[in-house]
């Protein structure tokens, strides 16, 4: 199977430029026009870098301090390195019977981030492949057929693949130390996408902990208007003040607790 960004016209042989989408193309040297069949052709893109390296800096910091990992993970870890190459992935386009386009992205060498498969390609982004990028891409060494073949164990009728292109996007591996471990997160230099399978997490157990707590002492409070009916007489008017009152003190400082953990944690 063949893997280009260009094709040779089938008349006189001449080198024909086919666009992301196109299915008919002119030949310019002896006016035929050829029909490509894009289910039997791979063709090599690669999508063009937008961050330098300090920007794929700020991108990283941005998701350390955001609400996935833990409180001050961009202040507590460390960068150890710092490396920029061109990864490949396997793009893949399905159209259903129903006509319905879906992409597919498998990763076309060894990686540790699974999580590169998440990642939203736009075919307006994409570039003909260059030779001068030889230097910063990684060789594909996950064989055509062995993506597809994940493909196929998802439940993906591969007859229903109609284009196949390998793509190299551009990553910055970041590896980086938190409490004496180690981290991986990729940073797509295209889109300034951060990816990581393992990192340092929040806890859900304070937030569980707190959240226990306070549908514990509000399901109290609203027992009292319970037992006030019980007893008989004004007790039910008691009761509800009881709660109310009550629920006015408990509020706020469950409040003030619930701050305390987000601001912790």
């Amino acid at each position: 199977m063949e893997i280009a960004s260009t094709l040779n016209c089938t008349q006189c042989g001449g080198e024909l430029h086919l666009d992301e989408g196109q299915s008919f193309v002119t030949c310019p040297y002896c006016s035929s026009t050829v029909y490509v069949d894009k289910a039997q052709v791979v063709f090599h893109w690669y999508l063009a870098p937008t961050l330098d390296e300090a920007k794929a800096r700020g991108a990283l910091a941005r998701w350390m301090a955001g609400n996935q990992t833990v409180k001050d993970l961009d202040k507590k870890s460390r960068l150890t390195s710092i490396a920029f190459a061109y990864f490949p992935v396997w793009l893949f386009k399905r159209r259903t019977p129903a006509g319905k386009e879906e992409l597919f992205l498998e990763p076309a060498a060894a990686t540790s981030v699974s999580e590169i498969k998440s990642l939203k390609l736009l075919a307006g982004d994409l570039r003909r492949y260059q030779d001068d990028l030889e230097a910063e891409a990684q060789a594909p060494t996950v064989p055509l057929q062995a993506a597809l073949g994940w493909l196929s164990g998802r439940g993906t009728p591969l007859n229903e693949i109609v284009e196949r292109s390998l793509v190299h996007i551009p990553l910055f591996t970041c590896k980086y130390t938190f409490q004496d471990k180690t981290y991986t997160a990729l940073v797509e230099a295209g889109t300034g996408a951060v990816l990581a399978n393992l990192f340092p997490a929040k806890s859900e157990a304070p937030y569980l902990v707190a959240g226990i707590a306070a549908a514990v002492v509000f399901l109290c409070l609203a027992t009292f208007p319970v037992i006030g009916a019980i007893a008989g007489g004004s007790g039910m008017m008691l009761g509800l003040l009881a709660c109310s009152g009550l629920g006015v003190i408990a509020a706020p400082t469950l409040f003030a607790v619930a701050a305390w953990v987000a601001a912790k944690v």
